[in-house]
């Protein structure tokens, strides 16, 4: 079976946001490239009833040949690293973008602060829609560009049907209680992430301490970039990528 790319979103998103890097990474590595929804997101159907990072581990597992690129961005990445630990054939290479293995912060980890998702939590069961345009601000902020960056996720974003709130609601769930550490030290495929100092939901501080626990991590922090890299600054996204696949 022949090799490929496979590209997991983030939080609130949908496959299309990878639309703008998808024709550059076939045409830099001449494999298939395959962007995939989450089930809940982009008109993806909720086959399970209970929704947790397994059930949504295996419901991407079922479209992932073996020996494959896996890049997760955000959420994406918990889903990616998950993927690796449960089906290590199917992930070749794990390529985590501006993602952590504990969102949440705590005493000894950089993170989110747990206020912050609970905040998202508040507003999502209020106004949806209206909570996912602040998540897309947040993405930006601190970009040099923030504003047309919000500008091309929104239009991506609203080209697929809206994510489901069952979706939402487990999806910042799986941000505020998942914990990855110690999979994460195990893994031998190769690794690499990408991240940005200007990132307001994952401290690039997050890099080096995920290369303490794993040593096998390599990594990248563009220094004027914020939580989606691959949008804000493609050239040096794709770049890195050619350096390390």
């Amino acid at each position: 079976m022949q090799r490929e790319i496979v590209l997991l979103h983030g939080w609130g998103m949908n496959k299309e946001v990878w639309q703008l890097i998808e024709v550059e990474l076939k045409t830099a590595f001449n494999i298939p490239v395959k962007a995939l929804n989450l089930p809940g997101f982009g008109g993806e159907p909720i086959k399970s009833e209970q929704y947790d990072l397994d059930t949504v581990v295996q419901s991407v597992a079922d479209k992932v040949n073996a020996n494959s690129i896996v890049v997760g961005w955000s959420l994406g990445g918990l889903v990616a690293t998950r993927l690796a630990t449960m089906y290590p054939d199917k992930v070749a290479h794990l390529i985590l973008v501006s993602s952590n293995t504990q969102f949440c912060e705590d005493g000894t980890w950089p993170g989110i602060k747990g206020q912050v998702l609970e905040q998202f939590k508040a507003q999502l069961a209020k106004d949806s829609k209206k909570t996912i345009e602040r998540f897309l601000a947040i993405q930006a902020m601190g970009s040099e560009h923030a504003k047309g960056d919000i500008k091309q996720l929104k239009s991506l974003l609203f080209q697929a049907p809206e994510p489901q709130e069952g979706a939402l609601s487990a999806g910042l769930d799986i941000l505020q209680n998942t914990d990855l550490k110690s999979e994460f030290a195990k893994l031998r495929c190769p690794m690499n992430g990408i991240f940005g100092r200007l990132d307001a939901l994952v401290p690039p501080a997050v890099a080096a301490e995920m290369a303490n626990i794993n040593p096998q991590f390599g990594y990248e922090i563009l220094p004027q970039a914020s939580h989606a890299p691959f949008i804000s600054h493609r050239d040096e996204f794709i770049n890195y990528l050619k350096s390390t696949l």
